[in-house]
């Protein structure tokens, strides 16, 4: 079966990790196999990302320094996260429209 490639992109995320900006919300068992945070402001900033699933919230990088011009890539060498049906990825910064944020993931994994 052939897979089900997506991707998520969301520009200028929030900066409160009281009110983070919703990236993906998983429908079926899917599979994050790129998270990328890009620094688009003039100084560094921070970037944090968390799933939510099952009323938890989990960091997947926290206040993680990105220079001026620069990329964080969270996922890579082959790895990836498994997100399931109702699970929710979301992203934050700590300055307001500074970081982009472009996730790649793969929909429905199982049959």
């Amino acid at each position: 079966m052939a897979q089900d490639f997506e991707k998520s992109f969301a520009s200028s995320i929030s900066n409160s990790s009281g009110s983070p900006t919703t990236i993906v919300t998983s429908n079926s068992d899917d599979a994050l196999i790129s998270i990328r945070l890009v620094n688009k402001h003039t100084a560094e900033v921070t970037g944090s990302v968390v799933i939510t699933s099952g009323g938890t919230t989990f960091n997947v990088i926290k206040d993680a320094p990105i220079p001026v011009g620069g990329s964080l890539e969270l996922i890579d060498s082959g790895s990836k996260i498994v997100i399931q049906n109702g699970d929710v990825v979301k992203a934050y910064a700590n300055t307001a429209s500074a970081v982009d944020c472009l996730v790649s993931f793969v929909d429905s994994i199982s049959t």
